[in-house]
């Protein structure tokens, strides 16, 4: 049972229940951000190329079959897609850390009475000295 109690400990953990809410939050956000790029973003950018069509970029390899392409264009919507998800789970980050209460120093406690009597007496003693 000793490492049952271990899995439970470590699995409720902050840090790993908020990477899990992480992950299934990335994995909601993703079809997000590919309708973004490919519908918003990556249309305005092939009419100011004239019309290209990133998706439909390759470098064509003649072989005695068939052509092997080499889908470039693919991973440039890949890449955008990456770089949109960065910057806006960047923003979320900042945003949430920016709206968290800021963490008050404890104060420490105050001495105890022993402390206080200790402290006089060391005083009056180093006044007596001089």
């Amino acid at each position: 049972m000793k490492i049952v109690d271990e899995f439970r400990e470590f699995a409720m953990r902050g840090s790993v229940i908020d990477l899990a809410v992480g992950v299934i939050m990335g994995a909601a956000f993703a079809p997000i951000v590919s309708s973004l790029v490919d519908n918003i973003v990556m249309p305005p950018i092939g009419y100011l190329l004239a019309g290209v069509d990133f998706s439909n970029l390759a470098v064509s390899i003649p072989t005695p079959t068939d052509p092997v392409l080499i889908k470039y264009g693919v991973f440039l919507n890949a890449l955008i897609k990456f770089l949109i998800t960065a910057v806006a789970i960047f923003l979320l980050v900042k945003t949430v850390n920016r709206l968290q209460r800021p963490k008050v120093a404890a104060t420490p406690p105050p001495p105890s009475p022993t402390e206080v009597y200790l402290k006089e007496i060391r005083d009056l003693l180093a006044s007596k000295q001089l």
